[in-house]
């Protein structure tokens, strides 16, 4: 069985952006997985995963009856004098090529990782919402919806953060309901606050023993992926079902992306990251069937 509204991402087998995350898999075997347990799509995945030419990339993707979603992409945003135009025009491209409708921003703070972040002036952030509602026009005049991906270690990470973005941009959000909660953001009650302003969700559950340590300090966050911060969803601490009921609730009819951020130390042996993919697929069909 195939779900036609949920997605598959490749930081669920542990390939991400960040320099020395771990083992990455090939997409052969990501991509084989995702279309094996019946998801409909999958996000592109970080630089280099797949073909960087547009046709290419398509090829790839339809070989292994795959729609495209669009994806996570880390951006600098807040600083004067950087314009992130041209490089989200060159990615539209893909997109177009790919039929990708989702651009998911993520206003990087411009170090490595997401273990430590700058703190952003009023300046900063002028530039960037401003920056958000220009990439926002920018993508709808491709046909494209763009969201804004609050993410830890990013310089949108917490509440409040948030919050001005909620107040001061015009931009839609990626309901991620990870990095949501490890942030201090209810996940549950942004969903129940602003359904209007959700376009795009990023599905995992959270252990949140871990996730108070990373708030306090007392693990990187790094350091609590590894240890298996994220679950797969019913096994953590988000209140996935209400989620899913206040998004069902309000006709929310984007994607939801199973995304399950992973560390691998090695090519893993058997299923390997595809136990907790299904774990959380079984999960998430029984509440949209409810």
């Amino acid at each position: 069985m195939t779900d036609q509204r949920i997605a598959g991402a490749p930081i669920s087998w542990g390939v991400c952006e960040v320099p020395g995350w771990g083992y990455q898999l090939p997409p052969s075997r990501v991509l084989a997985e995702m279309r094996d347990v019946g998801m409909a799509a999958t996000e592109l995945g970080p630089d280099g995963f797949l073909p960087a030419e547009p046709g290419a990339m398509a090829e790839v993707l339809s070989r292994h009856h795959l729609q495209a979603v669009g994806g996570f992409t880390p951006l600098l945003l807040h600083v004067a004098g950087h314009d992130p135009v041209p490089e989200v025009e060159k990615l539209l491209q893909a997109y177009a090529a790919t039929g990708s409708d989702v651009l998911v921003l993520s206003a990087v703070s411009g170090l490595d990782g997401y273990d430590t972040r700058p703190t952003l002036d009023d300046a900063g952030w002028l530039t960037l919402l401003t920056n958000l509602d220009r990439l926002a026009d920018l993508a709808a005049e491709h046909g494209v919806r763009a969201v804004l991906h609050p993410h830890v270690g990013t310089m949108v990470e917490n509440g409040e953060e948030v919050q001005r973005v909620l107040d001061g941009s015009s931009i839609a959000l990626c309901l991620d309901t990870g990095h949501l909660l490890i942030g201090g953001t209810d996940p549950a009650e942004l969903t129940r606050q602003a359904p209007h302003r959700i376009a795009h969700a990023h599905l995992k559950d959270v252990d949140a023993r871990l996730a108070g340590q990373v708030q306090s300090g007392r693990r990187t966050y790094t350091e609590a992926v590894g240890e298996g911060m994220y679950r797969p969803l019913g096994q953590g601490d988000v209140d996935i079902e209400a989620i899913v009921g206040h998004l069902r609730g309000h006709g929310y009819d984007g994607w939801y992306v199973l995304e399950q951020d992973t560390i691998l130390t090695e090519e893993p042996r058997g299923e390997g990251p595809l136990t907790d993919v299904r774990a959380s697929l079984e999960h998430l069909r029984i509440l949209l069937r409810g």
